[in-house]
């Protein structure tokens, strides 16, 4: 059996009709930037959120960019980020001219470690920036604690948990803002690139709209030195018919990573950990072993594709190379690095597919 890692086009074939009948509606409309699918998508999206605005951006990088601009972070200021995550978080930070602080994870649940935090701050500190990382989200409350003690704002990366919930309630405006992508990988995934912020404040959402429009809020009258970052009216149709979709296929990944916390239990493992005031939405199933990629190759011989998130902590990109940051560093980051593995668990999964994933890992571990 040819298990991939993740199949979009089954995802596409399942909505084929609402997506196709969504896109030819967008087709018709003659809007094609803004418009009432993106009006409307905007507003559906902040109610499932929560939040009071969702202001939809070109893709997810842009939203952390734009979000942060907002928050008036700039050169000379500090972010703290963790030290595990995909570079994007960090990247965002650097295009404001500010500089990221990496904060270590903890060590259960990967996202970053609220204990650590306050020791990482300085005078330069204006934001931290969590991530819901794999899908599960990160500890706020004692993060909140921390920002309003100090005066700070939070700016929380939910690329990768549309849906999840933090003590019963969904994401979507515990912090200032949330930032999220649509990359098609996503939950709730585009068919190309797309990202919207959310948040409670009125300040933060009307900068964004002038921000992702050169700037503008009025045709030619330009207020700030702007971007152009705009959700595409034909994504945002069919980010409608997803939305519709998303607690069902949530459910579908939860499911899933049932079986797998049951099923990969004896294999010795470390599978993930859900703190119970967590509900994560499962946007990756990541286990670790010291043995990952003889694991990984041999998986890729049983047929079961698998992916790492992430191979290369962003400290040890090239792209900050001048930052100074030597192996070591930030030794958890580095060892979730050369030890995680992300098997299959799209929401289009059949149940023999599942289980012939756990017969083979089952299988692989057993032999090494």
């Amino acid at each position: 059996m040819n298990i991939p890692f993740l199949d979009l086009g089954a995802a596409y074939r399942e909505l084929q009709s609402e997506i196709d009948a969504a896109v030819a509606r967008s087709m018709a409309s003659g809007y094609y930037i803004g418009g009432t699918e993106v009006e409307s998508f905007e507003e559906e999206f902040a109610t499932y959120c929560g939040s009071t605005y969702a202001l939809g951006v070109a893709n997810g990088l842009d939203a952390l960019h734009l979000a942060l601009r907002a928050m008036d972070v700039g050169p000379g200021d500090e972010v703290i980020v963790p030290s595990n995550t995909y570079i994007a978080t960090w990247l965002a930070v650097s295009q404001c001219g500010a500089t990221p602080v990496p904060v270590e994870p903890d060590a259960r649940t990967y996202n970053i470690d609220p204990a650590l935090i306050e020791a990482a701050i300085t005078p330069r500190t204006k934001v931290i920036l969590p991530v819901h990382l794999y899908g599960q989200p990160a500890d706020m409350d004692p993060i909140l604690v921390i920002a309003r003690k100090h005066g700070l704002r939070v700016l929380e990366d939910g690329a990768q948990a549309h849906g999840a919930r933090y003590k019963g309630k969904r994401l979507g405006a515990h912090g200032d803002a949330v930032a999220w992508s649509f990359y098609p990988g996503k939950n709730l995934g585009a068919m190309g690139d797309g990202g919207t912020v959310t948040t409670n404040d009125p300040q933060i959402a009307d900068r964004i709209r002038v921000l992702r429009n050169y700037g503008s809020r009025v045709k030619y009258v330009n207020e700030v030195q702007g971007y152009n970052s705009r959700l595409d009216p034909l994504q945002a149709a069919i980010l409608r018919v997803k939305l519709a979709k998303l607690d069902e296929w949530n459910a579908r990944r939860n499911a899933i990573a049932q079986r797998y916390q049951q099923g990969l239990v004896d294999t010795g493992l470390t599978l993930p950990h859900v703190p119970e005031w967590a509900e994560p939405v499962w946007h990756l199933y990541v286990v670790q072993s010291p043995q990952r990629d003889a694991l990984q190759q041999a998986l890729t011989e049983h047929g079961v594709g698998s992916l790492i998130h992430y191979p290369i902590p962003p400290h040890l990109q090239q792209a900050y190379s001048t930052a100074g940051w030597a192996q070591g560093a930030f030794p958890l980051a580095e060892r979730m690095a050369s030890q995680v593995l992300s098997l299959p668990i799209g929401p289009q999964m059949q149940p023999d597919q599942v289980g012939a994933v756990m017969a083979a890992a089952a299988k692989v571990v057993e032999v090494a």
